[in-house]
């Protein structure tokens, strides 16, 4: 499952490297990938845990925007 997500804050690929390592850790995440420029986060994913990733890009410090 593909969930896509447009988050606050990214702005180097530090960021970007931080999304990945703090979402990859999740049970059932098998890709996550961050465009920079646009603040896009995709998640590839064994089933829909949007609700789980939500909260810990939030707890990274990268919010979605509202």
């Amino acid at each position: 499952m593909e969930l896509e997500f447009l988050v606050q804050n990214v702005k180097c690929n530090g960021c970007a490297s931080a999304i990945r390592a703090g979402l990859g850790k999740l049970s059932g995440v098998q890709e996550i990938r961050v465009d920079v420029p646009t603040g896009r986060v995709t998640a590839l994913t064994d089933s829909d845990i949007r609700t789980e990733l939500g909260a810990a890009l939030h707890a990274l410090g990268y919010p979605e925007k509202t």
